[in-house]
């Protein structure tokens, strides 16, 4: 297997192509299924330049991978955009900010009951509380690597984990 090295200057360009809510939301929404820039503007309510220079942005760092160009409606050329994956093992840093920002536009109209959620305060020691978030990681990464379900529905997880300050 070909081993290719990453760049510095490659690691900083993902960092930086992954520090916008909409490039997340672009992602997701072309990891099930291709879409056209004109799509993509359309479900994101976006300028369609505006969602070009973002789909550009993840074109140049691979997270995004252009599909053979397809005719549209009324004759012009289409290329629809799929998401490769690699943002999953992706460095991010300070991703937390971004990631809820992400959530939260992602669930933005839903009904209560379209979205699922648990809360648990517990208290660990570090030893535990690694080997929790391990086992945590663990199901997420398992779920991420497996072929999507023809027939599922497409659905998304968030997970965050904090320090609680105020429980002390």
């Amino acid at each position: 297997m070909l081993e290719i090295m990453e760049t510095d200057e490659d690691v900083q360009a993902r960092g930086r192509a992954l520090s916008s809510p909409v490039r997340l939301r672009i992602l997701r929404l072309c990891l099930h299924k291709a879409r056209t820039n004109k799509e993509i503007a359309e479900v994101l309510d976006l300028n369609p330049a505006t969602a070009l220079h973002h789909v550009r942005t993840l074109l140049a760092t691979e997270f995004l991978k252009a599909e053979e160009p397809r005719t549209g409606n009324r004759g012009a050329k289409e290329i629809p955009y799929r998401a490769t994956g690699l943002s999953w093992g992706s460095r991010m840093p300070n991703a937390a900010p971004v990631l809820v920002e992400t959530f939260l536009q992602e669930i933005d109209g839903l009904n209560p009951s379209e979205i699922d959620v648990w809360r648990l305060g517990v208290r660990l020691n570090d030893a535990n509380r690694a080997e929790m978030m391990e086992k945590i990681r663990h199901v997420f990464e398992e779920y991420a690597r497996r072929e999507s379900d023809e027939d599922g529905t497409a659905t998304s997880i968030m997970l965050a984990h904090h320090i609680d300050r105020t429980a002390d």
